[in-house]
């Protein structure tokens, strides 16, 4: 038995590190798909796709009752690798910077760990392996295409470098905010750089713009609010001697509900329409909401938190960090169909996996697969994991 175990997961492991060096951004994870579907067929577990290059599978179907899903993720980002590792993306400007490959091969763990145990199981099981989650809206499309069906509850992860080795954020409700984009453009009047008197500075106003933006959580929302406005982008200008004609802003904002969406959004249009007339030029704000927030069910948080704490101890409950995460998940869709959970878990083990998410510099820690791995086996109901 052991010798099993630890045979899948290093399996698993040498499965994760293909994936890395070979990432896909949102909806063109098609190796990725091809090898997720190509370890199933060897498993003799069947599935189909849904949405695209998503894969739906399952196990035990003939048990009858409403199934229990679990689900991993499995795109990238468009960020350039700077690990040095030797299984470093070698697809230039993509890289798994956000750990889906762990994800993926942990939910390929579980499924061959699942299959091999397949007769112990008492309900059927779902293992959905999700394209698009980076803002693609993968979730919301793989439930169009009946990904849910059966299905009574379902579990999903992430791991998270900001929390220590093994410990679990899962709360009864809200796990992580929702989120969404915006984009300010401001027409002015360009010139010479010599004449300021004669122009209206689209670089100025967007400059005090950006500064102004920094005070809607501080001063215009409630001390208790959990938002954040994050200016990222600032593009404007095609030469060192010209007052250019028009400047542009991007950014993100972070919020509990959509009650607080809709104050933050006016208050950006607010914000820049009042400050770039200010200096005579006119701003024009488009909104994209992305997510929702992601909100745990009470019955299957608790259920998660008792099955991780009865593989890995009481004490990896106690994580001290504040809730929610601001960082958004598309995990949401699924919790607004049916009940389940959402765990963050820490992969900060002191061997440089405190590197943050979305950085040229991470790497999922691949200790994490074999906990996980248990975690999901044992959400399944297998006991002896």
């Amino acid at each position: 038995m052991v010798d099993r175990w630890q045979e899948n997961v290093a399996f698993a492991e040498e499965f994760r590190r293909k994936l890395h060096a070979h990432p896909e951004l949102s909806w063109q994870e098609h190796q990725t798909a091809s090898a997720v579907r190509e370890v199933l067929d060897q498993l003799q577990i069947p599935w189909r796709p849904c949405a695209q290059t998503g894969t739906v599978a399952w196990l035990n179907s003939a048990a009858g009752g409403p199934a229990i899903a679990l689900r991993g993720d499995m795109d990238a980002l468009p960020i350039s690798e700077q690990t040095g590792k030797e299984y470093q993306s070698r697809n230039e400007g993509c890289m798994h910077a956000c750990g889906h490959d762990g994800h993926t091969a942990t939910l390929l763990a579980a499924a061959r760990w699942l299959k091999q145990h397949e007769s112990q199981l008492p309900q059927p099981v779902v293992l959905i392996f999700q394209p698009a989650e980076e803002g693609g809206h993968g979730a919301r499309e793989m439930i169009r295409d009946g990904a849910l069906e059966g299905v009574g509850v379902i579990y999903g992860w992430h791991n998270w470098p900001a929390l220590p080795y093994r410990a679990v954020a899962c709360p009864d409700d809200l796990v992580m905010c929702g989120n969404g984009t915006f984009t300010i453009g401001f027409h002015g009047k360009g010139g010479h750089a010599s004449q300021p008197e004669l122009c209206a500075d689209p670089v100025l106003a967007a400059s005090a713009v950006n500064l102004a933006l920094q005070q809607i959580v501080s001063r215009r929302l409630s001390p208790q609010a959990a938002a954040v406005v994050s200016v990222t982008q600032f593009n404007a200008g095609t030469a060192p001697t010209v007052i250019p004609e028009y400047a542009e802003l991007g950014g993100s904002i972070r919020v509990p509900d959509e009650a607080t969406r809709k104050a933050v959004n006016q208050l950006i249009d607010e914000v820049a329409r009042d400050t770039a007339a200010a200096w005579g030029v006119r701003a024009q704000v488009e909104h994209q909401p992305r997510y929702q927030a992601t909100i745990n069910h009470p019955g299957p948080a608790a259920v998660a938190r008792e099955c991780w704490q009865s593989i890995h101890g009481e004490e990896t409950l106690r994580h001290g960090r504040p809730m929610p995460i601001m960082a958004s998940e598309d995990f949401s869709y699924f919790l607004r169909e049916i009940p389940g959970a959402f765990a963050l878990i820490g992969s900060d083990d002191g061997q440089d996996h405190h590197i943050p998410c979305h950085s040229p510099h991470y790497d999922f820690n691949d200790r994490l697969i074999a906990d996980v791995c248990r975690w999901y086996c044992r959400l399944a109901g297998l006991t002896a994991v």
